[in-house]
């Protein structure tokens, strides 16, 4: 996460000229909008939604989201990701022992 987060920061400004970028530039700045009002949700959330896990980090870096609030957002995001597939492991692990 925190190397695409980096990249994006890196290619944040670069990022704004290129054809991608000009060819969706109304929902690219959508997208920024959101990330900045609402930033810290998207991480989180962004962790827990599989095709959207890999676009988030990099959307915030080039968002300009400053890196200490990056890390603590995908700090959680990664204790709620954690904790959330410790426990479908342990009802999984229940439920086959149940049945035994």
């Amino acid at each position: 996460d925190h190397i695409g987060y980096f990249l994006g920061r890196r290619a944040g400004p670069a990022f704004h000229h290129t054809r991608f970028a000009q060819r969706y530039a109304s929902r690219l700045d959508k997208t920024e909008q959101l990330l900045t009002k609402h930033g810290e949700l998207s991480i989180i959330l962004g962790r827990l939604i599989p095709a959207v896990r890999s676009v988030v980090p990099l959307l915030t870096g080039i968002s300009g989201l400053p890196a200490a609030r990056y890390t603590r957002y995908d700090l959680i995001a990664c204790s709620v990701w954690a904790g959330g597939l410790g426990l479908l492991v342990v009802s999984i692990g229940g439920l086959i022992n149940q049945a035994e």
